[in-house]
């Protein structure tokens, strides 16, 4: 087997797959990807993905929006990166055979919360993400490119120029005045979870596309593969980790007894869909001018709020005044997924709770997908690029994905010795002092374990008091923590490094904003409008 490519792509989400095809052009490419080619958390995306295409509607309104979602803490060079360069991306994806919907023509365009107007592009319907994934994993198959499933990256091999390997490395890099000291990435250790081997892949650049890490949270809309590990075997090899306090909590969570949390779509409130309280009474005007179209964060907290005030475990989103015809036909998936569990959307208001969704934090990157280590790469939602500050504008997801992946790709040509300037302030995560608890004080790790406890102590709202909880429980289970031996081993400690870079920066920043709500610290400061970054320098994790 070929051990040695140009490129090493990890992950074959959107990102991962997208990237591939591009790269296949200037080297060899090959993806690792832990389970199959198409089990990735993009393909449950529903919303759709975010463009400035239709008449009136220049970039410069769509970065407003973005810049006003993400609550004084968005990169504005990066956001206008993500929307000058949308329309390209569109043309790429269009161009490569994505079946986006149209209405006599042209392509349709659906409002969502917090956009100004009508630029939200679809395909299926609701499974925008899953014809985004499954053409690209076509176009994948046929242009040959090398995708090895069932294997899961464990670790990122780099080096310090000039002073031999760092962890792991094998080779010495040659050293110029202004690479000297200079830490990069030169392979990937992985291991394969069907037979056990483990192999060590070298790589001109490494590409991290391996999604967010949503697994932390009891109750979260993503797929079991969404467990951080990018995020956490980076921060490991000493890249930056940003803005891992601002976790996304979706509002519109299906939430019936027995049944895993489904995705119910942004896109359902844009349509016209209500929110009401278990009383049948709505309530979002009491919180927002826009109502259900108001920012995430605030319909989350309003609906937690609702959900308190009326002794309630869920409230009520109402589509039965809309034309079933346009439900079934915008929404199918949804509406097959609740009538399969007895529920006629049509006829019935959906219960609904929040539940974790997105992470906005992750490897902090620069413009082109750079990281502080030279060849290590990042792009998607395992990367921090800053497009979306505190607060995700609904459906730049799938389009930071591909606009940033193409930005790597095209980087590693041009220049292909980069690196991303580092941040002068980087932290890294500390032993909690004193008072933490032995072993014996806190429950085994385990998976359940963990994501009850960041739920309850770390979730939608938090303080002080409980997030300190947290912190000493999860770095007690740092200190007996196993080296990894399978993938749910290398899972639960990519997630336990995920979760302790969540609540220490979650505990360090005293103030709310956007996702990041403190009931200690209710308002933003000014002092409090900048990044926290975390960087493994011989430290706990």
């Amino acid at each position: 087997m070929t051990t040695t490519y140009d490129y090493l792509i990890i992950g074959s989400g959107i990102a991962g797959l997208y990237a591939a095809i591009l790269a296949r052009e200037h080297g060899s490419v090959l993806v690792l990807t832990k389970g199959s080619i198409d089990d990735c958390n993009t393909r449950w995306a529903q919303g759709g993905i975010a463009a400035s295409v239709g008449p009136g509607d220049p970039p410069e309104k769509h970065l407003r929006d973005t810049i006003e979602a993400g609550a004084g803490l968005v990169d504005e060079e990066a956001a206008r990166v993500l929307t000058d360069e949308a329309s390209d991306r569109i043309g790429d994806l269009v161009s490569l055979g994505v079946p986006f919907d149209t209405v006599h023509g042209e392509v349709a365009l659906a409002t969502e919360g917090a956009h100004s107007t009508p630029r939200i592009l679809h395909a299926g319907g609701d499974s925008t993400g899953a014809h985004i994934e499954l053409t690209l994993a076509s176009v994948a198959r046929l242009e040959g490119i090398t995708v090895l499933e069932h294997t899961i990256a464990t670790e990122i091999v780099t080096q310090t120029n000039g002073n031999g390997p760092r962890r792991g490395g094998s080779r010495t890099a040659p050293t110029t005045d202004d690479d000297a000291g200079k830490l990069r990435s030169t392979a990937i250790r992985a291991l394969n979870t069907t037979s056990g081997e483990r192999t060590t892949y070298d790589c001109r650049a490494l590409i991290l596309a391996t999604g967010g890490a949503g697994q932390m949270y009891q109750t979260t809309t993503n797929a079991e593969v969404a467990t951080g590990d990018g995020i956490a075997i980076a921060y490991r090899a000493g890249a930056e980790i940003m803005d891992m306090e601002f976790v996304q909590f979706h509002p519109t969570a299906l939430h019936l007894p027995g049944v895993q949390p489904f995705l119910i779509s942004e896109a359902v409130r844009g349509e016209g869909g209500l929110l009401r309280d278990a009383n049948g009474e709505r309530f979002m005007a009491a919180y927002d001018d826009r109502a259900e179209l108001a920012p995430r964060d605030i319909v989350a907290r309003a609906i937690r709020d609702r959900m308190l005030a009326t002794n309630s475990d869920h409230v009520l989103l109402d589509v039965t005044h809309l034309d079933p015809g346009l439900v079934t036909a915008r929404f199918p998936q949804i509406y097959r997924f609740c009538a399969d569990n007895g529920l006629d959307i049509t006829r019935q208001p959906v219960p609904i709770a929040p539940a974790a969704h997105y992470t906005m934090g992750g490897v902090r990157t620069n413009t082109w997908g750079e990281t502080n280590v030279a060849g290590l790469y990042a792009a998607g939602e395992c990367a921090c690029t800053g497009v979306h500050g505190a607060n995700r504008l609904a459906s730049n997801s799938l389009l930071e994905t591909v606009v940033f992946a193409n930005r790597v790709v095209q980087r590693t040509i041009d220049a292909p010795s980069g690196r991303a300037e580092p941040a002068p302030d980087a932290r890294s995560l500390r032993p909690v002092p004193g008072d933490a608890p032995g072993a014996g004080d806190v429950p085994p790790l385990t998976r359940e374990a963990l994501q009850s406890l960041m739920w309850r102590e770390a979730g939608i709202v938090r303080d002080g008091e409980s997030l300190a909880r947290a912190a000493s429980v999860l770095a007690a289970w740092q200190s007996t923590l196993a080296a990894p031996a399978d993938r749910p081993s290398q899972e639960l400690a990519d997630l336990l490094t995920c979760c302790r870079l969540v609540t220490e920066a979650a505990l360090a920043r005293e103030e709310s904003r956007g996702a990041h709500y403190r009931n200690d610290f209710p308002e933003p400061r000014e002092d409090w409008r900048r990044h926290l970054v975390f960087q493994r320098d011989g430290g706990a994790a």
